[in-house]
Order: C-alpha cells, then sequence, then structure tokens
C-alpha cells in the first residue's frame, strides 16, 4: 500500500452518528468487511465518511493561519469535489418499468423509434437555426463595427488624431465583452468558455449543475455574440456544439422546466439514459452546423463526447447532422442570396482545395510540421493551466471576472491597432480582392495594409485569408509577429468569464505559422515553385495548431477534409494530428481534460490506471452502507433523506433472514429520487390498505418530476404519517449490479463505466451487503508522477 500517494493529508471528523470517519477507504479495506447493521429505534445503517476534507473541522492552533483556506477550498486537480453527483444512465428495471415493456406491442417499439428519428430531425433543425442566427447577427454586429472603425481611421491618418481612432475601437469592444460578461457572471455562469468540457462531462455521466438549461443556451447565444464581435480572440464555433446539446436536451423531453410549459410528447423519454443519446446528437449537430461537416459530427460525438454508443445512435446522430447543416445552408442562401458560394455551408467556410500534382502529401517538407503543432499546443495548454489556476485562486468575484475581460479586450484592440499601425507590409488592392474591410493607412494608393487583413476581421474571415490569399500577399515579418501576438491573446482569452470557443483561434495561429512556413520553404529551396502554394501549408498548420491543443485526430482529421471539400489532404493531415498528439501528450494533456481537472470533476476515463490490478473492490468501496428494509418505516426514511452530513442517491434494499440474529441479505436498490416521489403521493402501506389512495402509482408519475425531483425538505410528512410502513417491492430494482468484494479494481471499472451505473453493490458469498461503489470512488485513482496516487474528496 506504500506506492499510493494521497495527494490530500487532511483527515475527516467522526460522523455525528458515531461511525468513525474514515482516513481513506484503501487502508480500512484490509480490515474484516463490515455489514449493514441495524441501530437500535429504526432500522438506519450508517455509512462512514469516505476520506473526505471537512471543512468545518476544529484545527489547532499552529494552523489557524490555514483557517480560511480550508474553508473555502476552490477547484482544484488535486481534489474531486463533492458537488457533482452521477447521471442514471442504467434503466431501473423495477416491477413498474417491466410491466410497462411487456404491455407495449410491436407497433409501440416502432412508434418509439419513429419518435427518436423525429427528435434527432427537430435537434438538427433548431440546432441549424441558431448557428444561422448567430452567424447574422455577428455579420451585421462585426460590419457595422468595422465600418465605423474604418471611417474613422481613414478621416484621421489625413488630419492626424489616430489616437482618437484607437480609443474608438477600445471602447466598442470594450462595450460588447462588457455586455458577454456580465449576462455569463451574473445570470449563467455555466455558459462561459466553449461548454465542451461540461458537455463531454456530461456524456461521461457526471451531472453538472444547470448546463443543458433553457436559460443557459440563451445566454451562451447572446454571450458568444457579444464575444465576437467585441474583437476577442475567440470563436463561435465550440459554443455551438453546447448549445446544440441544450437544444437536445430541451426538445427530447417534449417540456420545458424553466417556462413550465409542457407539451405531453416524448414522455417515454424523460431519463438520463435516453436524454444522453439527443445530447450526443445535439453536440454531433453543433459541430456540423459550426464546419458544415456532418460525418465530422459524428465522429466528433463519438470521440470527444459520448462514453456509450451503438449502431443506431450513428445513423441517428449523422442524420440530426444532415438536417442541421441543410437547415443551416438554407437560411444562409436566402440571407445571402447571391453573395457567393456556400458549396461548402457552415460558420466557418474554408473555401475549397483544388488538387494538384504537387500534392502537399507528396512534399517530404511538410513532415517538419508534424512536431511543431504538438510543442506549440503543449506550451499553450500549460501557460492556459497556470493562467486558470490564478483565477480560480483570485479572479472568482463576478465584478473581478467582467473587469477581466474588459481588460483583455481593450488590450486586444490596443495591440491589434499597434501591429497594424507599424506594419509596412503594403500589398496592391486588386479588383478581385477578397478583403471586406482593407484599411490603407500610410500605404499608397491602390494598396492595403497587409497586417490589417489579419488583426482587423473577424476570425473566420482571416482563417479564410490565409488559406486562399495568393502567394505574395503576407510578408514573412508579419506572418511571425502575427503569430506570437495572437498566441498569447488567444491562451489569455480562453478561460475568460465569457462565451467562447478555442477552435478558430487556433485554427487562426496554425493558419499563420503553417503559412509562413510554407514561404520560407519556398524560399530556401532550389525548386521552391513546387511548393509555391503556401495556402496549402496554412491549412496543415492550422490542422496541426489545434490538433495540439485539443489532441483531437480522428474527427478532426475529417472535419477539416469536409470543410475544405478535399480528400487529398486527408493523409497528411491525420499525419499531422497524430504526430501533434503524441508529441502534446508527452509534455500536457488535452485543455478540455485540463480544464475537467482543474474544475475537481469526477471523470472516468475509458481505463482504469494500469498499475491498479492489486486493488480490489473490498478496498475502494465505501462502507458501510445505509441500507432499507423491504418495508420500512416512513420515518426512518424521511430522517435518512434529510441526513445533510450524507446526502446519498441510492440505497440498498435488504429483507431479514428467517432467523432474526442473520444478517439481512440484498434484494434490490432504490433511488433517492424515487423515494421523494413516493413521499410525495403518500404510497404507504396503511393507506393502500384503508383504500384512502386516489390510484395507483405509475411510471408517468416519476417521468413528469424528472429532472427536478423536489428536496426533501419540500414534502410535507405529519407525525402520524411517520408511524406508517413503505413497500418498496414494487419500485426497487430487484436486480442491481452486484460483485463480489474480490473483484479488482480494472474489472470494478470496466463494468461500472461500459454500463454506465451509478452505484454498484459490493456483496459477500452469502449475498450480504458490504459496501458501495460510486463514481467518486473509482475517479479517486490515477497515475501520477509517482504512480498510482489518490486525490481526496473536497466540498469544492
Amino acid at each position: 500500500m506504500a506506492n499510493i500517494t494521497k495527494k490530500v493529508s487532511w483527515s475527516s471528523r467522526a460522523d455525528e452518528s458515531g461511525a468513525t470517519g474514515e482516513g481513506t477507504p484503501l487502508l480500512n479495506g484490509s480490515g474484516q468487511p463490515r455489514y449493514c447493521r441495524q441501530l437500535s429505534g429504526g432500522s438506519i445503517f450508517q455509512v462512514g465518511r469516505l476520506s473526505t476534507v471537512d471543512l468545518e473541522e476544529e484545527i489547532s492552533a499552529e494552523e489557524d493561519s490555514l483557517r480560511g483556506r480550508l474553508k473555502e477550498i476552490p477547484h482544484n486537480e488535486k481534489l474531486l469535489s463533492l458537488k457533482f453527483e452521477s447521471l442514471d444512465y442504467d434503466n431501473i428495471e423495477n416491477q413498474l418499468f417491466l410491466e410497462e415493456e411487456r404491455r407495449m406491442s410491436y407497433m409501440g417499439f416502432r412508434c418509439l423509434e419513429i419518435s427518436r428519428w423525429v427528435v434527432c430531425g427537430l435537434i438538427g433543425f433548431l440546432t441549424g437555426l441558431i448557428a444561422c442566427f448567430i452567424d447574422i447577427v455577428v455579420e451585421e454586429l462585426a460590419g457595422i463595427k468595422y465600418r465605423v472603425v474604418k471611417e474613422n481611421i481613414e478621416k484621421f491618418t489625413e488630419v492626424g488624431g489616430l489616437s482618437i481612432s484607437l480609443i474608438l475601437w477600445v471602447v466598442l469592444n470594450s462595450i460588447f465583452v462588457m455586455v458577454g460578461a456580465i449576462i455569463v457572471a451574473c445570470f449563467e455562469p455555466i455558459a462561459a468558455g466553449s461548454g465542451i468540457p461540461q458537455i463531454k462531462c456530461y456524456l461521461n455521466g457526471v451531472k453538472i449543475p444547470r448546463v443543458v438549461r433553457l436559460k443557459t443556451l440563451v445566454v451562451k447565444v447572446a454571450g458568444v455574440i457579444c464575444s465576437v464581435v467585441g474583437g476577442l480572440a475567440v470563436g463561435k464555433e465550440g459554443p455551438m456544439i453546447h448549445s446544440g446539446a441544450v437544444v437536445a436536451a430541451g426538445v427530447s423531453q417534449g417540456r420545458s422546466t424553466s417556462l413550465k410549459k409542457d407539451f405531453k410528447m416524448f414522455e417515454y423519454f424523460r431519463r438520463d439514459t435516453e436524454k444522453r443519446d439527443f445530447v450526443s446528437a445535439g453536440a454531433a449537430a453543433g459541430v456540423s452546423a459550426a464546419f458544415g461537416a456532418p460525418v465530422g459530427g459524428v465522429l466528433f460525438s463519438l470521440e470527444e463526447g459520448a462514453s456509450f454508443w451503438n449502431q443506431m445512435l450513428t445513423w441517428r446522430i449523422f442524420f440530426a447532422s444532415m438536417i442541421s447543416t441543410f437547415t443551416l445552408n438554407f437560411f444562409l442562401s436566402i440571407y445571402h442570396k447571391n453573395a457567393g458560394d456556400l458549396s461548402n455551408p457552415g460558420l466557418i467556410n474554408f473555401g475549397r482545395f483544388e488538387s494538384d500534382r504537387n500534392s502537399i502529401s507528396d512534399s517530404v517538407p511538410v513532415f517538419n510540421i508534424l512536431c511543431a503543432g504538438g510543442l506549440l499546443g503543449a506550451l499553450f495548454n500549460k501557460l492556459n493551466y497556470w493562467l486558470t489556476i490564478f483565477r480560480i485562486s483570485y479572479v472568482h468575484r463576478p465584478g473581478l471576472q467582467v473587469m477581466e475581460a474588459m481588460l483583455v479586450a481593450a488590450v486586444t484592440a490596443t495591440v491589434s491597432f499597434t501591429m497594424i499601425y507599424f506594419s509596412d507590409d503594403c500589398q496592391p488592392l486588386g479588383p478581385d480582392h477578397t478583403e471586406e474591410y482593407p484599411l490603407q493607412l500610410f500605404c499608397a494608393d491602390g494598396e492595403y495594409n497587409s497586417m490589417a487583413t489579419t488583426f482587423f476581421n473577424t476570425p473566420e474571415r482571416s482563417v479564410r485569408s490565409l488559406f486562399h490569399n495568393q502567394p505574395g500577399t503576407y510578408n514573412p515579418l508579419t506572418l511571425g509577429l502575427f503569430t506570437v501576438t495572437y498566441f498569447f491573446l488567444a491562451c489569455w482569452t480562453y478561460g475568460l468569464t465569457v462565451s467562447a470557443g478555442v477552435f478558430i483561434p487556433s485554427l487562426l495561429i496554425g493558419a499563420a505559422w503553417g503559412r509562413l512556413f510554407g514561404i520560407l520553404l519556398a524560399s530556401i529551396t532550389a525548386t521552391g515553385s513546387i511548393w509555391t502554394d503556401s495556402g496549402k501549408y496554412a491549412l496543415i498548420g492550422a490542422a496541426a495548431q489545434l490538433g495540439g491543443i485539443v489532441r483531437m485526430t480522428l474527427s478532426l482529421t475529417v472535419i477539416m477534409v469536409e470543410a475544405t471539400g478535399n480528400v487529398t489532404y486527408g493523409l497528411p493531415i491525420m499525419l499531422v494530428l497524430m504526430t501533434a498528439k503524441i508529441v502534446g501528450d508527452y509534455f500536457v494533456e488535452g485543455l478540455y481534460d485540463i480544464h475537467i481537472k482543474l474544475q475537481s470533476v469526477p471523470f472516468l476515463h475509458w481505463d482504469a490506471p494500469a498499475t491498479s490490478h492489486w486493488l480490489t473492490a473490498r478496498e475502494v468501496m465505501s462502507s458501510p452502507v445505509t441500507c432499507l428494509n423491504r418495508i420500512e418505516k416512513v420515518g426512518t426514511i424521511v430522517d435518512i433523506l434529510s441526513n445533510t452530513s450524507t446526502n446519498h442517491n441510492g440505497f440498498p434494499v435488504v429483507i431479514q433472514g428467517a432467523d432474526g440474529d442473520e444478517p439481512s441479505k440484498l434484494c434490490g436498490l432504490i433511488l433517492r429520487s424515487q423515494l421523494i416521489v413516493l413521499l410525495k403521493h403518500k404510497v404507504f402501506v396503511e393507506l393502500a390498505r384503508s383504500r384512502l389512495t386516489l390510484r395507483k402509482l405509475q411510471l408517468k408519475d416519476f417521468r413528469d418530476a424528472y429532472p427536478r425531483f423536489p428536496p426533501i425538505q419540500s414534502i410535507h410528512v405529519s407525525q402520524d404519517e411517520r408511524e406508517c410502513m413503505m413497500d418498496l417491492t414494487e419500485f426497487m430494482n430487484a436486480t442491481p449490479y452486484t460483485v463480489p468484494q474480490d473483484t479488482s479494481l480494472p474489472r470494478v471499472f470496466k463494468l461500472f463505466r461500459a454500463l454506465g451505473l451509478r452505484h454498484l453493490v459490493v456483496v459477500d458469498d452469502e449475498n450480504r451487503v458490504v459496501g458501495l461503489v460510486t463514481r467518486k470512488d473509482l475517479a479517486r485513482y490515477h497515475l501520477g508522477k509517482h504512480g498510482l496516487e489518490e486525490l481526496q474528496l473536497a466540498q469544492t
């Protein structure tokens, strides 16, 4: 046991019930197993506290200086937060569920399958509409802003006083960003960032509070519009994935709990298992709308999001992605009318790359780019990791968060203006130029400032210009300065309290240094004409940079191929992404995984730690367990649910043996949410016998209460009702998953994760409950610098 490193050494106090708090379950597991035990005055079976950091315990005088830090522990990669609960991705097969399934005819199942396709179609349609709305509003507002600033710059270039133009640019950016930061920080903080880490956790089985609420969607859409128009180094594509997931979570339920409106539709889908699949479809539809890549959306949902998959789900998700792309294409074509080619729809239109004999896949020098993406991505992630730790520690109040966002907006505008002002890279403005807002500044008539093409534009248009502008459009100094400057601006921006994504900034950084590589390569080789198309190297560099930051491989390859409309670049892009991932993983994790850890989320990876085979279920489980009798006293149930020191969500149901002294044996499992519904509807044995109940409880009653089950404090139980009995037989899951106490940790991990469990009961040879394994029990163990390490639990 000596090679287990405990990351936090604070121990917990004794439980109020008298059960001793556990320092670490690993060490406690080496003793004799502790069974459910009955206390006098009721049948409450208490549970020991599992290696938690108690924020209310008394501390010694020499530790008094640390009192504030112990009481308010911020999110930390060395802790697991107790505030995150698990989702129930395993169907609760109680008698009500089984009776409903048996009554359903073949035609009923076919109608359900058709309903799933209908829901996926609605998800794609609404996600496409939202993407279209965001794109149109951003283009209009950004166009107004850039035209006003451009006219002001042109005016003061002739008469002097360009400082006024700088102030105007800074003020406009700061106003937009201030609005976006205020609505996020003050109204819905979960809408900050891209939302991809949160959706990834949700699909993994972690219940992230408020992540799929309607209010979150509204703030997300408004916030990302303000962020992009405000000139921050962000993109609107990442938040589209979160937006699609929220749409899916709402549409699939056939009602809005926020608006208190029930359309009496899709009631069968009101459970976590079905909702998870639709959220996967929503995330894919968001990718498809952002990049015009339906297949890439499916692969993204599979690679980066979904932890559970099946074949039929693949086709439904692809259908949702296709509908999303078609919807966006249709409405944008109406908006733009004859404004250009929309053959590659999406919030990003990379434009089509033409094939030629000298394909970049045949160029040996492309392999010099392979490591650059991984190295720069690792540097980006490490810098952002340190910056996020600083923000968690010091910038955690809404006022400070808004001020920081405004500061970044002002600095971004100032740096952009300064780079444009001192740049002497002037290029001829031809009749077929593609620059949306060309700035002449100090260039001669008929020329424009090339540096302004990158800074004085929306990031999406800048990426497209780096991909497709003619050779000679940028000189190496312009690209080098832009790469360095934008790299640090993007790193500083990601993690602000604004709705923003990292996809486009990453692509823009990579496109800049990729094009620079192509220019330098052509200038130093004798046969430079072979590699004259530096735009192709911009494409490869963009893929390498994004892959080095987010560590996507297969899905990003397909996204880039679909977005560019040329499959010949598939091979070099795949090679670059694989190498970027391998090189980057050697130094630091991907950006999304870093932020998941910093939020102390109990995220379960694909496999258990490689060196954990010697650990068993006995050593990682929580014990003893709070159990309930099959026929339980109502007062006992109310007391257990009201116990704030434990706040358990799953309770094994046991039945007493023929001999009263014999330990109770497992006969089922029931959830806190089920017990609350039973208490709310007064499902008591005495009332049933006296026929005072109005009707038999149905599965619909549980679905109507989902997902916001009322708290136990809102359930009124009189003193007389506390003496009644409740029969759990009909409502408990009579066949819960169990494992013997000697099962190895990897086997427990594989069973728990593959089946999407929330609780896994540990039993002995006689089917007596000896412990319970939850998500936090498994997520606590991971490989660190010193081998297998054990994280601690804390209320962050």
